[in-house]
């Protein structure tokens, strides 16, 4: 893309459909957990009751849809930059003096860190407060962007 072009922005709604939340409680059920060796605990890597601890999570406690609605409660989008699809957060305060700013999750890491500031940032209780326009990028390759196409995704050239 040259100077002269701009990327399209299209609206984005996470809509995961049923099947595949299905079929993913029906691959954690039939996971078949490796040998550990005694007396390692960690040194290995991650244990087996860390990882199967967080599967029983995903299949007994956590709740998909519910995340996908607080999501979905904010205007969403993606675009082509860089030669990526990149889906992003935008959210406007109702404030004119308002300050545009970019938040980035880290790795590894999404933009779920951000729901809880998304308020306060945009339109703060205190009028005195400063308020924020709000665009939360998922990196290149995490979340609902990517996957990536090209590789030299480093922390420099996704903050260019």
């Amino acid at each position: 893309m040259n100077a002269q072009q701009t990327a399209a922005i299209r609206p984005f709604r996470i809509d995961v459909p049923q099947a595949q939340l299905a079929e993913l409680a029906d691959r954690l059920r039939k996971t078949l957990w490796p040998n550990e060796l005694p007396g390692v605990a960690d040194a290995y890597g991650v244990t087996n009751d860390r990882v199967s601890g967080l599967a029983k999570y995903w299949l007994e406690e956590f709740d998909w849809r519910a995340l996908e609605a607080r999501l979905n409660a904010y205007p969403q989008f993606t675009t082509e930059i860089d030669g990526e699809d990149i889906h992003f957060l935008h959210v406007r305060s109702s404030r004119a003096d308002a300050t545009p700013v970019v938040l980035t999750h880290g790795w590894p890491g999404s933009v779920l860190e951000y729901l809880d500031v998304i308020a306060p940032l945009t339109e703060p209780e205190d009028a005195a407060a400063p308020a924020f326009h709000l665009v939360i990028p998922s990196l290149p390759g995490f979340g609902f962007s990517g996957p990536t196409r090209s590789t030299g995704w480093s922390r420099y050239r996704t903050a260019r």
